[in-house]
């Protein structure tokens, strides 16, 4: 699971370079930016903490 989590966070980092990257030498419009971005943000927020765990009590 661990592992997965990692993935998806790392596949997400790299959506956002990538959407960035599309925009910036006009392949993608803004809106499907904006798209791109939203979801890889959303992807990143919701599998980077199954592994980034911190210890119990703090």
């Amino acid at each position: 699971m661990k592992t997965v989590a990692q993935f998806i966070s790392a596949l997400a980092l790299v959506a956002i370079l990538l959407a960035a990257a599309l925009f910036f030498t006009d392949r993608l419009t803004l809106a499907t930016t904006q798209t791109w971005l939203l979801g890889a943000t959303l992807a990143w927020f919701v599998a980077t903490p199954l592994w980034m765990g911190r210890k119990a009590g703090k």
